[in-house]
């Protein structure tokens, strides 16, 4: 049975993937709540600007210039004033925060709370409110920024802006914090710091509203081809929107009373730093023991895809994965220009077929990892039903435990960085935000046990070798360590890397809550009534 959402209830972060939607530029303003009445009335007034899941290019809906979402921490609920019942409903994850559970993240050593942006270390003056504004063009974000701060003015104090974010010139007090796609002879690319393509799948849930071939890659894995739509399904809704069924076929825990967590969700903000002159130092050099094309198959063994998007148990060579990206934009231009509904069809058939090979594979040829290696930063974070390690079970769930582990990512790079830099300073990286049902079960089991620990990929203690918290000593070593296993029945040998620098810190972030429209108009109104 198919799941309808209400879309007009929804926040539009949690459906809509705006990058894809031409948002390529963003800003992310924080506020404190000085007083509970005041801080009602903010919310109340920026709820009118509020952009919802439905779908734009309606003429009661035309695509705008510009996105507006909102969303709470813990203590800001507490600072609007919402009763006492309904706060101790919400789960301890999200009544903790981040900062309290930094031990359990691996937020430690430069990246522990003390080092993250002075917005977050801010006295009593703590992040309660997170606004993201999501625009087509600079013009367009700064423009909502201008109305945002004047309804703040409105609020007679009873919001603040909170400064303290880092820039591009040392500064550490700046108003908010920008991001937008990177851009290459002024064309916005999908790259990111380090060189990777990034966002090239996401998960695909019932009621998604998203293209139904999305589910290649972006669903759960079946016991069908993986290339085929038939070798997946769609996840549960519930594992990304409260007040629906997830994959354990439950209702995920929520707080009370349930107009106030229905249709919405958690979200985790992480400001993530760079470090790209250590990771483009270590890549040459472990690259030039490892033959022809050694920088980028370092770099491809590291993330588990080529720096090109292609995916390095599909397509082991930089060769191949540099054709295959060429005939796909040779496929997609083809379609594009397709004239006739059957040389349309043909056309798209072509491509989805390609594109199939971009998202819709799995591991289970490739068990030992000899060309993805099992402890690389993708096959870590998705598994896709490698973590069976070839077993079959009784039941059409090969990929069961990693379902209930799955992230819906959003969020946009940050700052700029010269290509080829050996230099960490400086200011750039990732906004990493994921939205979903259970804080605890999805984000913090990938971050602390796949990321940080390695025993469920019989890795031991190794870790994460581009997101792991690599600890170096007074003499300049690393822990960081990886294995780039042997292809089976090949005369190669394993790969040893060792002294793997920490690539990227953690410069602030915390838990949020994001209501649905509903809810925020009930918050607006001081009507939360937990009976």
């Amino acid at each position: 049975m198919d799941t309808i959402l209400d879309l007009n209830d929804i926040q539009g972060n949690i459906l809509k993937t705006y990058a894809r939607k031409e948002y390529i530029f963003a800003r992310y303003i924080f506020f404190s709540i000085r007083d509970g009445a005041k801080g009602r009335k903010f919310v109340s007034d920026i709820t009118e600007y509020v952009t919802n899941a439905a779908p734009w290019g309606h003429e009661d809906n035309p695509k705008p210039d510009a996105t507006t979402n909102i969303a709470f921490t813990y203590h800001g609920l507490k600072k609007l004033e919402l009763p006492e019942e309904s706060l101790h409903s919400f789960p301890e994850d999200f009544s903790m925060g981040m900062r309290e559970r930094s031990s359990i993240l691996g937020d430690t050593g430069i990246s522990a709370p003390e080092h993250w942006d002075p917005v977050w270390n801010n006295g009593d003056k703590k992040v309660d409110i997170w606004v993201s504004v999501n625009g087509l063009n600079e013009t367009a974000i700064e423009k909502r920024y201008e109305l945002i701060m004047k309804l703040c003015e409105d609020s007679e104090g009873g919001v603040i802006l909170l400064t303290g974010h880092r820039g591009d010139d040392g500064r550490d007090d700046l108003h908010y914090q920008d991001a937008s796609a990177l851009f290459k002879d002024g064309k916005a690319t999908a790259k990111e710091h380090f060189g990777y393509d990034d966002g090239i799948s996401n998960p695909y849930f019932k009621g998604c509203q998203s293209n139904p071939a999305f589910v290649l890659g972006g669903g759960k894995p079946t016991t069908g081809d993986p290339a085929t739509l038939g070798g997946w399904k769609p996840l549960e809704t519930g594992e990304f929107i409260l007040g629906y069924r997830d994959e354990a076929q439950e209702y995920p825990e929520a707080a009370m009373p349930r107009l106030l967590s229905f249709n919405g969700t958690f979200m985790v903000y992480r400001k993530l730093h760079e470090n790209v002159g250590s990771f483009n130092r270590y890549i040459k050099e472990k690259g030039q023991e490892m033959g022809e094309d050694g920088e980028e198959l370092v770099a491809a063994k590291f993330s588990g895809r080529w720096r090109n998007g292609a995916p390095i148990t599909t397509f082991p060579t930089y060769k191949e994965a540099c054709q295959y990206v060429e005939d796909r934009a040779e496929a997609k231009e083809k379609f594009d220009k397709a004239d006739g509904m059957i040389s349309k069809n043909l056309a798209k058939l072509k491509y989805y077929k390609l594109l199939s090979k971009l998202v819709g594979f799995d591991y289970n040829k490739d068990l030992e990892g000899g060309r993805c290696p099992v402890g690389a930063h993708m096959r870590r974070t998705n598994p896709r039903g490698a973590l069976q390690f070839g077993q079959k079970g009784a039941f059409d769930t090969p990929g069961a435990l990693v379902n209930r582990r799955r992230l819906l990512r959003r969020g946009l790079p940050y700052g700029t960085s010269e290509e080829g830099t050996d230099k960490d300073d400086g200011n750039h990286g990732i906004i990493f935000m994921t939205v979903g049902a259970n804080i605890t079960r999805q984000f913090e089991f990938v971050q602390q046990q796949w990321i940080n620990y390695g025993n469920d990929f019989k890795l031991a203690n190794d870790k994460d070798p581009i997101l792991g918290n690599h600890n170096t000593d007074e003499q300049g070593k690393s822990d960081g360590k990886m294995v780039f296993e042997a292809e089976k029945d090949s005369s190669n040998t394993p790969h040893f890397c060792s002294n793997i620098p920490r690539f990227v810190e953690m410069r602030g972030g915390g838990y949020f809550f994001l209501p649905s429209m509903t809810a925020l108009r009930l918050i607006g109104a001081g009507i939360i009534d937990p009976t």
